[in-house]
């Protein structure tokens, strides 16, 4: 237990030094958003291109994963759209609260630290993960909040929603990756070292601006966060653990990977999503504030876990 937990204390200190240099000023909200473009666009899309371009489909996609990954995430994402409506909360609120207890920061923190801790047999499923939580979960919650406001579900917001799917760089250099890939190209390697090397700033540039972003964030709405960070680092895992390895039987170490992914903190991108539409923006910042400070803690024991 020490041993992971020492593996995963380097990560959590990047963030930390982040929130301080973000807490005293030495590196500003413009910077953190500057930082965070940086690596969004350029540094995490050439490791997701070089991960996806070292990858067959087969080591991407199964069926028996995906089915267990999207069961598990919509039985909380279901628990926590019913929570939010016995308080009473309006549909639009109800949908964000969902997709905060369900939607895990896997591409600027799990993504390295995973393939990191767990080795590179992770790629395959932490970026299977990525791909539908992208797609199937951000395009529900946009598609109930949209129908919310507007008093009805409407076809026409789907090509706002393929426009956004489709300018997203991570989508783009994971599918573009698979194309090389299935091109039979291969890593010619001054493009390789070239993606080695821009895609070494992803982890600790991510980490960092998780930090700094952080820093700005204040620890409101206790109540309702709380229950959210419980939701995502705990009964998320649970759930997909048990779709994994009861229901579908899942490979163990896919699964693993599954769990441990799962275990990750609320993700930053809901709380842009959650400012875009004025919704529960308060709540969604106090999750994110105290599930990646909880993480610490809860991450890993479920490495532990789930390599024991």
């Amino acid at each position: 237990m020490l041993d992971i937990f020492l593996k995963t204390l380097p990560f959590f200190a990047l963030i930390g030094l982040g929130w301080g240099a973000g807490r005293f000023r030495i590196f500003p909200p413009e910077a953190t958003a500057w930082l965070t473009k940086f690596v969004f666009f350029f540094a995490l899309s050439a490791m997701l291109f070089r991960f996806a371009g070292t990858l067959h489909l087969s080591e991407l996609f199964d069926l028996h994963f995906a089915l267990a990954y999207l069961t598990g995430s919509l039985v909380v994402w279901a628990l926590g759209f019913a929570v939010a409506r016995a308080r009473g909360l309006p549909l639009a609120d109800c949908a964000m609260e969902a997709h905060t207890g369900m939607t895990g920061n896997t591409g600027f923190l799990g993504v390295p630290m995973l393939v990191v801790i767990l080795g590179e047999r992770a790629i395959g499923p932490v970026l299977m993960i990525l791909i539908i939580d992208m797609i199937v979960f951000s395009t529900l919650v946009t598609l109930i909040v949209t129908g919310a406001r507007s008093g009805r579900l409407s076809l026409a917001v789907l090509p706002q929603l393929a426009r956004g799917l489709v300018s997203n760089p991570m989508i783009v250099s994971m599918v573009a990756g698979l194309i090389w890939s299935g091109l039979g190209l291969g890593m010619w390697q001054p493009l390789d070292e070239f993606l080695t090397l821009l895609g070494a700033a992803a982890t600790p540039g991510a980490l960092f601006a998780i930090g700094a972003s952080l820093a700005g964030k204040s620890a409101e709405r206790l109540g309702p966060a709380i229950w959210l960070s419980v939701e995502k680092l705990v009964l998320h895992p649970l759930a997909v653990g048990l779709a994994a390895l009861g229901v579908f039987a899942v490979e163990p170490f896919a699964a693993g990977v599954m769990i441990a992914a799962a275990a990750l903190p609320v993700a930053g991108n809901v709380y842009i999503l959650a400012q875009y539409f004025g919704v529960a923006v308060q709540r969604v910042s106090t999750a994110i504030l105290i599930s990646t400070a909880a993480s610490i803690v809860t991450i890993p024991l479920v490495i532990h876990w789930i390599t024991g």
